[in-house]
């Protein structure tokens, strides 16, 4: 593995491990790879096996930088930090360039979580986490983390967790969450994205796929902060494509809270197809949820399911769900919706969701699709 020094391009080769600085010379940077030492610049480490990879993870420090070679890798214990960086020098874990990276759980005891981030000012990027026994990537209490183009898939539990009080503005971007399933639950835990028991301001999921898993799509229980979900796509969950007897998963798109907090979520421009259940719910969340041009569409059950809450629901369009266009409370504002009086319903481009499958775009967005698409600039979601 090698450590790139910085401005005058020396590279040095040195146990990740090592509690040294190295200088690089007279006006040069400092690099300190002792976890209490500050640092004053960053550090690259260059991974190219399991052990180093677990190596470069547990002894990171504020501004480490841990590229992965392409390749698949297996750890035989839980990728796990506690080191957090800094606004200003942040640790950063991901792949080589334009390298494919897929970090594999598939030796780690059972019951492990194949990775566990208990820091903060994280960048994690550009990687796939599958095939743990239990979840496959954890994050707890982090402030100020920005999680991109990564994917979760087929893990013994919820693909992407985010929990904890003082989880605070962390990001969660173009993630596609798929095929997570709890066996030893019967399927009724695993969701594609968990933010779940815990509080903090300012969390964002934007451009996520969370499809095909054997709960929710996305479920916010007891999470007693605001979160903002947007230009995000759940489908296909709660399905029981494990032939597993005992299923017991859910199938919601969206489930917005529950647990018995009251939180004022806001959820814009989504879409959710082809789930089990519901394709938005409040799970009993009685807070005023916000949600704004989404669409629902040939859901098992509602569209929209906000039956006891004080939800907001504006310009937002319900189409083919099974269990009807919408459920909602007394308290429920609604307005503008395709299912109001005097609201017309614009027909679709499209209703064959196969290019929503496809590759995302170079930059990780979702992928161009005309399915469900409109051409509305006041009703439903853009589909981007």
């Amino acid at each position: 593995m090698r450590l790139s020094t910085g401005r005058h391009r020396r590279t040095r080769t040195l146990s990740i491990a090592a509690a040294v600085a190295v200088s690089a010379g007279a006006g040069g940077v400092w690099l300190g790879l002792s976890n209490g030492g500050a640092q004053a610049a960053t550090t690259t480490v260059t991974v190219s096996t399991t052990a180093q990879l677990e190596s470069a993870v547990q002894n990171a420090a504020a501004g480490t930088l841990i590229q992965v070679r392409a390749g698949t890798y297996y750890p035989t214990t839980t990728l796990k930090s506690t080191a957090s960086g800094t606004s200003s020098s942040r640790i950063t874990l991901q792949a080589y360039g334009s390298e494919k990276v897929k970090i594999d759980g598939s030796k780690l005891p059972a019951g492990s979580w194949l990775t566990g981030i208990y820091g903060s000012y994280w960048t994690v990027q550009n990687l796939t986490f599958q095939n743990s026994p239990a979840q496959g990537f954890v994050v707890t209490s982090s402030t100020g983390g920005v999680f991109k183009n990564l994917v979760t898939a087929n893990n013994g539990d919820s693909g992407f967790t985010l929990r904890g009080d003082n989880t605070v503005n962390n990001l969660v971007q173009n993630l596609d969450s798929y095929g997570n399933y709890d066996a030893a639950g019967h399927g009724q835990n695993a969701d594609g994205i968990a933010i779940k028991f815990g509080s903090g301001t300012g969390n964002k999921v934007t451009g996520a796929r969370l499809y095909n898993n054997s709960d929710d799509g996305l479920d916010l229980w007891q999470f007693s902060s605001p979160v903002t979900i947007e230009h995000s796509w759940a489908f296909g969950n709660g399905k029981n494509r494990w032939n597993d007897s005992a299923f017991e998963g859910n199938g919601n798109g969206f489930k917005l809270g529950g647990g018995g907090v009251a939180v004022a979520h806001v959820v814009n421009d989504n879409a959710a197809w082809d789930n089990t259940l519901n394709g938005f719910t409040e799970n009993s969340n009685t807070g005023a949820i916000a949600l704004n041009r989404n669409t629902a569409y040939s859901n098992t059950e509602a569209g929209f399911y906000f039956a006891t809450g004080k939800a907001r629901l504006a310009r937002n369009l319900a189409v083919s769900n099974k269990g009807g266009l919408d459920k909602l409370s007394s308290s429920t504002v609604s307005a503008a919706n395709n299912w109001d009086s005097g609201v017309s319903t614009p027909a679709f481009s499209s209703t064959d969701a196969t290019t929503a499958y496809g590759a995302r775009k170079s930059d990780g967005s979702l992928p161009a699709t005309t399915f469900l698409t409109t051409g509305s600039t006041t009703i439903g979601a853009t589909m981007n």
